[in-house]
């Protein structure tokens, strides 16, 4: 009988995983879909059977979850410290490296900054970054593990918490400080006059008169305060929408798209048009022009973005070449013989000064005397080829007034010792565009405290060129939700993703910005990094124009071939939308003096036909 019981007991003992493991397996309907499979796969015969059952089951995997977020120290294009966040999932059962992202430190790069300015700003971003790099591998990695990547909203709101706690506890530090520094602090919080004035300008020294203009014009704000760390909120958000949008299988432009539009993909796309930096015009001697940062090329809609850019580089070619050889910028006979050439082309000029270098925003550097004389450049250059600015290509000027103010004086400089109040800013304005038309966008042509002037330009030139803030609208996440920020009356603004924005805010404002029918301009920052992921951003959100700086340099030219790689999918899609430009005429009476909603108020009914070839021309002055 031993012997016996022995067997059953064994029977026993291998009958019961059996048993065990069927449930299991029917538990989860393991048999009815392996039917199911092969019942499928056996008429298509596949040559990889094994690869097709697995795609087969893996629909039925559990979506992936985050399981580790890391953050390094990496250096972005102009050799400084920026932040990388990897994101890490769990996929069937196996962690997996899904994406990563390279955040792009937001500083302005000055080109005439003094050494100790310099150095405290090396500190500050080293700081910065240091501490993003913790907050990303300690908290940030503990608070996002387990969540769905593709819950964008939701690591959105746990972000911004986060970072809400961080503000607040750096505040209570600060009124400790204060508390110690109370004398030092209220000496130092007065107007700009009593400290470091925005644009390296001097302030007038203790007891020195100052002049009656000084006190007419507002005072500059104080400078954002940017929170130590905060980039590691804006490079995890998008770090996220990444990794959602692989882990969907679909292109981040079309997961930011379904964001912003609730799930409800639209029927078509329209890529923004570039803004094309050719030329940096530098400020410090022998140069005597201040007042053009960037001068930027703009493709016609009529043309595609690759013909556009190629257009482009023949411009730029030809420019090179005029600059090459001086005495040839004014002789070009086809300048000679056109229209526009002949109420134009003085031949008194001197053309610019080529320094045969290239900026960090990946463009020529040159020194210019004048106003004109990089317009005039860029005229020869196109009539050279058989291109008319203001059909062929139109032009927008980077002014970064902001950076030109004298505050002893109150005007601002833009030649080297030619000063101009805001008024007669505007009226500079004015004539520039009757004198030339092809212009399409100014971009910050005052300082955003200007508010007035702000309004009188936009009255004299909306229904002409663009009128686009870029100053004001560096600090998205407080562009969204502080009523009370000082945005002028404007076409639209340049947004720049950056700090402890989030991909959540960018849909928000765009969209807040599309009901009020102004442009949104996605641009790239002075230090940039090679992730392309702005161009997805911008192609998503709708954004009127991308500015990514000009044709050269790895990081800048990786973005523009990512744009074209979109046009080449969405027009082999056939979902591909031609753009649709108009100017706005301002209402004289619009307030800016409002809240955010009324800040960018709605335009009137008068506008421009789309097509851009029918920009108008204004007489020129003699």
């Amino acid at each position: 009988m031993e012997p016996g019981g022995r067997r059953e007991r064994r029977w026993r003992q291998l009958q019961e995983p059996r048993q065990e493991a069927a449930e299991y397996y029917r538990d989860h309907r393991v048999p009815q879909r392996m039917e199911e499979a092969l019942n499928a796969l056996f008429p298509l015969r596949p040559a990889d059977l094994y690869g097709e059952l697995a795609n087969y089951f893996s629909k039925f995997s559990k979506a992936p979850v985050i399981c580790k977020v890391v953050g390094r120290k990496v250096i972005d294009g102009v050799g400084q410290p920026t932040l990388e966040v990897e994101i890490y999932c769990t996929v069937k059962n196996y962690e997996k490296r899904i994406c990563s992202t390279v955040m792009s430190f937001h500083s302005q790069i000055s080109e005439n900054a003094l050494p100790e300015t310099s150095e405290a700003d090396e500190k500050e971003r080293n700081d910065s970054v240091n501490t993003a790099v913790e907050w990303v591998n300690d908290s940030l990695n503990t608070m996002l593990r387990d969540l769905k990547p593709t819950d964008q909203c939701k690591v959105d709101e746990m972000l911004g918490d986060y970072f809400t706690k961080q503000a607040e506890f750096k505040k209570e530090i600060e009124k400790q400080e204060e508390a110690a520094a109370e004398v030092t602090l209220a000496l130092t919080s007065c107007t700009p006059s009593a400290t470091a004035l925005p644009g390296g300008k001097k302030a007038a020294k203790p007891g020195e008169k100052v002049s009656a203009a000084e006190r007419m014009i507002p005072p500059a704000e104080p400078i954002e305060s940017v929170l130590c760390g905060s980039l590691a909120i804006g490079a995890t958000s998008l770090a996220i929408a990444k990794a959602g949008a692989t882990i969907s299988r679909i292109p981040l432009y079309l997961h930011i798209a379904l964001m912003k539009h609730d799930q409800d993909l639209p029927k078509e796309m329209t890529l923004p048009l570039p803004m094309v930096t050719v030329l940096n015009c530098e400020k410090i001697p022998p140069a005597k022009l201040k007042l053009m940062k960037e001068v930027m090329l703009i493709p016609p809609v009529q043309l595609s973005l690759k013909q556009g850019i190629e257009r482009v580089l023949d411009i730029q070619k030809e420019m090179t070449r005029l600059l090459e050889s001086p005495g040839k910028v004014q002789s070009s006979p086809r300048l000679a013989d056109s229209k526009k050439g002949k109420a134009h082309n003085t031949g008194k000029k001197a053309p610019p000064r080529a320094l045969k270098r290239i900026s960090h925003l990946g463009c020529l550097i040159t020194a210019c005397d004048n106003l004109e004389q990089p317009l005039l450049l860029m005229q020869a250059a196109c009539n050279n080829l058989g291109l008319e600015l203001g059909t062929d290509m139109y032009l927008a000027i980077n002014c970064a007034a902001h950076e030109l103010m004298d505050y002893v004086k109150g005007k601002y400089e833009i030649l080297t010792g030619m000063f101009k109040s805001p008024d007669e800013m505007v009226d500079m304005y004015v004539e520039l565009i009757n004198k030339f038309p092809f212009i399409m966008a100014l971009i910050d042509p005052l300082r955003k405290e200007d508010r007035q002037q702000w309004n009188n330009i936009c009255c004299a030139l909306g229904s002409k060129c663009y009128l686009i803030a870029e100053d004001a609208a560096t600090c998205i996440s407080k562009l969204k939700t502080d009523q009370n920020i000082n945005i002028p009356t404007c076409s639209g603004v340049v947004l720049k993703y950056v700090n402890q924005t989030k991909v959540s805010d960018l849909t928000e404002l765009t969209g807040l910005l599309d009901g009020q029918r102004h442009i949104t301009i996605l641009g790239s920052p002075d230090g940039e990094s090679s992730d392309d992921s702005l161009v997805d951003l911008a192609v998503g959100l709708g954004a009127r124009f991308i500015k990514l700086g000009g044709l050269s340099r790895g990081e800048r030219v990786t973005k523009y071939n990512r744009l074209l790689a979109i046009e080449e999918e969405l027009a082999k899609n056939r979902t591909l939308r031609e753009a649709n430009l108009e100017f706005i005429a301002f209402d004289e009476e619009s307030q800016p003096e409002k809240q955010l909603s009324d800040v960018l108020p709605p335009p009137t009914q008068d506008s421009l036909p789309p097509q851009l070839s029918q920009l108008p021309e204004s007489s020129t002055l003699t």
